[in-house]
């Protein structure tokens, strides 16, 4: 028998009141606020940042080009309220068969790119209060991932504790922090940290420097698509980053997920990165004594939506790796056909194969306690 979905990518789409109301009473009055673009449009406006955020298309799920092209404008009052009231999002939940779902920042995608730190952590921290509390409205069901800003080490390891008591199931990591880069033995304490509370270091498409929204919409070459192609990239420099710089052989048991970057490329990038190893990375064995495919087949779990090849790839993956969502309620969301998709997409895998992609592999992953 199947099991109920869990989407191992689901976001919230933050109020007015996540950040004014939760944030550091020092940072109030310069808190993220919704206000009105040069359009009139309802969006989040953020200290430091030149470009106000719309909320609209933060909450494009099952529209058409069309409607997506009306639903830009949108004010706060005219998105789903499934994007952030916890009790319609259950009931769109049901509507598209979900279990249950991991909880992604929207705003907090933006704010991971912000210069300031100390602003960013204080951000956070609020993100992480109010997220609390929308999933305690439904605790079987809806899985928070605290926002860590990774200021400095040891209060990157105070943030994870905190994120721990406060009953989140993961990190949602900054692409870059304030430091020395991820790779850096300084942050070994930090995975140690990672693994003593089991907690999976999550990285998002579009969080990292030269690879935010505005970037990969503004290619160097051709159509503005044409930059859309490079955002996993932004997600492979990641991964390249902690498997060559050996963070991986020296915490075996650190677990990281990749969301939204798709998986069908992995089996590719995989031969890809051994090929240099063995041919170019001589200087390489000794700080990462197995073949980097070994450490991206077993420390990261890829989510995707609706990439089929991941499936028709799963002999050449490790399918325990394989974590599918539905980004619900982003453009790119599978709602309200998620069923749908998913049948279409595993109707030649086994019962115990779907059973893994669409429950058991993101709930041992997270530890979650599903309904």
């Amino acid at each position: 028998m199947l099991k109920p979905v869990i989407s191992a990518d689901s976001h919230i789409v933050e109020p007015p009141n996540c950040y004014v109301d939760y944030i550091d009473p020092k940072f109030r009055d310069v808190a993220p606020y919704v206000g009105k673009n040069k359009h009139d449009v309802d969006s989040f406006i953020i200290k430091g940042m030149k470009n106000p955020l719309p909320l609209g298309l933060l909450a494009g799920c099952g529209m058409s080009a069309e409607e997506l092209k009306v639903q830009r404008n949108a004010n706060f009052d005219g998105i789903r309220r499934g994007s952030w009231s916890a009790k319609d999002r259950i009931a769109d939940m049901d509507r598209d068969g979900m279990g249950g779902e991991i909880i992604y920042a929207s705003v907090g995608m933006v704010l991971c790119l912000h210069e300031d730190f100390d602003y960013k952590k204080a951000c956070f921290d609020a993100y992480n209060r109010w997220l609390q509390e929308y999933c305690a409205d439904v605790p079987d069901r809806l899985f928070g991932l605290a926002q860590v800003a990774v200021n400095n080490v040891d209060q990157a390891i105070k943030d994870f504790h905190t994120a721990k008591e406060m009953g989140h199931v993961g990190i949602m990591m900054p692409g870059n922090p304030a430091e020395e880069d991820y790779d850096h033995a300084i942050y070994d304490p930090l995975w140690e940290t990672a693994v003593e509370l089991d907690l999976p270091i999550c990285f998002h498409i579009l969080t990292s420097k030269g690879a935010s929204v505005e970037e990969v919409f503004k290619p160097p070459r051709g159509h503005s698509l044409n930059g859309f192609m490079n955002i996993i990239r932004g997600v492979q420099d990641i991964i390249g980053l902690f498997v060559l710089g050996g963070v991986f052989a020296r915490h075996p048991k650190l677990k990281m997920a990749v969301a939204e970057g798709d998986a069908g490329w992995v089996p590719h990038y995989m031969y890809r990165m051994d090929h240099a190893y063995l041919r170019l990375g001589a200087n390489l064995h000794k700080r990462v004594p197995e073949l980097p495919s070994h450490y991206i087949r077993n420390n990261i779990s890829f989510t995707f939506q609706d990439d089929h090849i991941a499936f028709l790839c799963k002999d050449l993956l490790n399918i325990k790796r394989l974590i599918w969502a539905s980004d619900y309620p982003h453009t790119d969301s599978t709602w309200p056909r998620s069923q749908e998709v998913l049948s279409e997409h595993t109707s030649h895998m086994t019962e115990d194969e779907k059973n893994l992609v669409r429950h058991d592999n993101v709930k041992e992953w997270f530890n979650l306690k599903v309904a």
